[in-house]
């Protein structure tokens, strides 16, 4: 419950999630401080970035009061590894339900990616915190619409994938509860000024 909780206070103080696929680990401090600043609350490392275990510790290490986690997280052995760094957030494209369990038996916030409501339903049963709408393009508001109406409405919902403020708007209206946010905030070319620029019009457009 604990871990539920974090989830649902920082979406409620600002439904963005940070996904800095690709950061290194020396620009991490000034890309994680510029969406601090913006409002941020949840910064998401992906494991396929350089040194993302690094990374992750770095953000822990200046934000303790933000959920920092991982993304693209594919074993129970990276689960270990992103606790190890003192981060409370894991972040899957898939439902692997092994790793669910696992994540939450670590006291961790756990968000599967799901496509189907048979996907969806299990990960819930497994104990997922919030359900990853992956890939954002597919699962169209429309689509977030029909799921909603049989999912317990208290269900996270956080399309990933396509996000941006073109289509905040109608995935809102259609119930999202978060909103996944890659490369429309940041691209491993980008400098934090530049970042912070996109952070602060993507919270401008939440609110």
């Amino acid at each position: 419950m604990a871990a539920s909780g974090a989830l649902a206070r920082a979406l409620a103080a600002c439904p963005l999630i940070a996904i800095l696929r690709g950061i290194q680990p020396d620009e991490v401090a000034a890309v994680g401080a510029a969406l601090v600043d913006a409002g941020f609350r949840i910064i998401e490392v992906p494991l396929n970035s350089p040194s993302p275990f690094e990374s992750v510790a770095r953000l822990v290490g200046a934000h303790p009061d933000h959920l920092i986690g991982a993304g693209t997280v594919m074993t129970t052995g990276d689960v270990d590894r992103v606790a190890a760094a003192g981060a409370r957030l894991i972040v899957m494209p898939h439902a692997d339900l092994e790793i669910v369990r696992h994540a939450k038996a670590r006291d961790l916030v756990c968000v599967p990616g799901i496509a189907t409501p048979t996907e969806g339903f299990a990960a819930l049963r497994a104990g997922a915190d919030g359900l990853k709408l992956f890939p954002g393009e597919m699962l169209t508001p429309s689509v977030l619409k029909a799921l909603r109406a049989v999912f317990p409405k208290e269900t996270p919902m956080i399309p990933v994938g396509g996000v941006d403020e073109r289509t905040i708007p109608a995935y809102r209206a259609a119930g999202a509860t978060g909103f996944g946010i890659g490369s429309a905030l940041y691209k491993p070319d980008m400098t934090a000024a530049e970042v912070g620029e996109r952070a602060r019009a993507l919270v401008a457009a939440v609110r």
